[in-house]
């Protein structure tokens, strides 16, 4: 589902209840296959090109690109959390604040890069083993007063991945008309 939504360029994340094994199987591709696609697409750009904005007021695609290896570093941790204790509250963090850190304004996205891959190869190490039982656990979420089972959380870092994917695309797309 695509919209209009500069912000969501693939739609909101919609939640969901269940999911079949070939849309499980999917997600999890999606998944293992995100490194190598923020590589190929950002890996080797320019300073210049990866200082621009993928909408007005949003983030540089570098931003992105650090923001979602401490995303999904934050994923790892919550799947284990969720995987070794029963109903973990997790600890939310300020996204936004994150990204305005040195770390996130570096040019250099070798070490965001590496993380990403490793995180995901440690994912996908982890999540393509888990039985029916263990997509069912579950962590509370602080912030949105709400659970997440691990199969919801595959679907959200899926659609994560997705989604920053596209600003990754409309970043290059602009061409710095939004800087």
């Amino acid at each position: 589902m695509h919209t209009t939504d500069i912000r969501f360029p693939i739609g909101r994340f919609e939640k969901p209840e269940t999911c079949t094994l070939e849309e499980l199987q999917n997600m999890l591709n999606a998944l293992e296959n995100f490194p190598n696609k923020v590589i190929a697409l950002a890996g080797h750009l320019p300073a210049e090109q990866l200082n621009w904005r993928y909408r007005p007021d949003g983030w540089t695609l570098k931003q992105v690109v650090h923001h979602c290896s401490d995303s999904h570093f934050n994923c790892l941790l919550r799947v284990k959390l969720s995987l070794t204790e029963d109903k973990p509250v997790i600890k939310p963090y300020i996204e936004a604040k994150w990204a305005e850190l040195p770390d996130s304004l570096e040019d250099n996205l070798s070490a965001s890069i590496q993380i990403l891959k490793g995180v995901h190869y440690k994912l996908n190490a982890l999540l393509r083993t888990l039985a029916e039982d263990d997509l069912k656990r579950i962590y509370i979420h602080p912030q949105y007063n709400s659970t997440f089972s691990i199969m919801q959380v595959i679907a959200l870092y899926s659609w994560h991945c997705n989604h920053h994917y596209a600003h990754m695309e409309q970043a290059i797309l602009s061409k710095g008309k939004y800087n």
